[in-house]
């Protein structure tokens, strides 16, 4: 218990307090539009986009292209499921059903595709999210091309915010587990992971699976959000969108991803009225950021209250000194 009152959680916890009311009040004053709402709930379904990529590259290794995929089967099944129940209770259903048939597919890619590596690897689950995609277009029960639509809007900012929060404590304790430090030490080295008793297929598996999972939550997030889903939203363009903030923030840092993530929505923000520009803008990022900082804006590292200033112990050199 004192462990988890301790004085960095305490000051975490009373900055999620003031985030969420601040937001809450902005939006119940009307003072965020409409428009700006829609830019805050994209910035929250692509952090846990990124933080579920994220735990594949960054944390165990493994370069993965088909995110997008695993999204769209959160984003249909949160639909159909919603078009005959457009409640809270049926958006929650429906995620349900997301999650459990992405745990399903995620562990039949995994098994074999987890065996490539490098750029095989890369092209092995980019291949996996457009099959999903075409299958996803040839079904009946998704309306093939023309998709779903007239979704029921049940997104709120306190669901949003919810969803944000369980995310980077759940992806952030993954990290800090027994089943993260495993991953690291195959992303590191997989031959001396293995070495050392690591069962390095069953800990790639487990991270492939979660990773997956929390882009079918945020697939479903979209889906209530957005009104409709089509195959073409979830195409090879939204998995390289995600992979952009991944690499942006720092392979391996979950804060890494948050702040690219706001980052990137502001920068799509101020290039609303220049729509052909955003793509140009992302390759520019990418490119300043290979050349000046390669290893992304974070690194690996996270951020915490202790890379703040101490102020104390500056005091007391000014004292010493004086």
């Amino acid at each position: 218990m004192k462990n988890l009152l301790n004085k960095k959680n305490l000051v975490s916890l009373v900055l999620l307090v003031i985030i969420f009311f601040v937001f809450d009040y902005l939006i119940k004053a009307r003072i965020l539009t409409p428009y700006y709402r829609t830019v805050l709930y994209w910035m929250g379904i692509y952090i846990i986009l990124s933080l579920g990529l994220n735990i594949i590259i960054g944390i165990t290794g493994q370069l993965s292209l088909g995110h997008a995929g695993f999204m769209s089967i959160g984003a249909y099944s949160a639909a159909v499921v919603l078009a005959s129940n457009p409640t809270i209770t049926g958006l929650f259903i429906g995620m349900g059903v997301g999650i459990v048939l992405t745990m399903i597919v995620s562990f039949i890619v995994a098994m074999p595709t987890l065996r490539l590596k490098g750029d095989y690897l890369a092209i092995a689950t980019l291949g996996v999210g457009e099959i999903i995609r075409i299958v996803i277009l040839n079904m009946t029960i998704t309306n093939g091309a023309s998709g779903i639509s007239n979704i029921k809007m049940l997104m709120s900012w306190p669901l949003l915010f919810g969803f944000v929060v369980l995310t980077i404590f759940l992806t952030n304790n993954f990290k800090q587990s027994a089943i993260g430090r495993a991953c690291i030490a195959i992303k590191e080295d997989e031959i001396a992971a293995e070495a050392m008793g690591i069962n390095t297929t069953k800990y790639k598996v487990m991270a492939f699976m979660f990773g997956a999972v929390l882009a079918s939550v945020a697939g479903s997030l979209f889906a209530t959000t957005y009104y409709v889903v089509k195959p073409e939203t979830f195409g090879v363009n939204t998995s390289i969108n995600i992979l952009i903030i991944v690499v942006f923030g720092g392979m391996g840092s979950l804060s890494g991803s948050i702040i690219s993530t706001i980052f990137i929505g502001f920068v799509n923000m101020a290039l609303q009225p220049y729509a052909e520009m955003r793509l140009i803008s992302y390759a520019l990022v990418l490119i300043i950021v290979m050349i000046f900082r390669p290893q992304g804006l974070m690194g690996a590292k996270e951020v915490a209250l202790n890379v703040l200033p101490d102020f104390k112990s500056f005091f007391r050199k000014k004292e010493k000194s004086s």
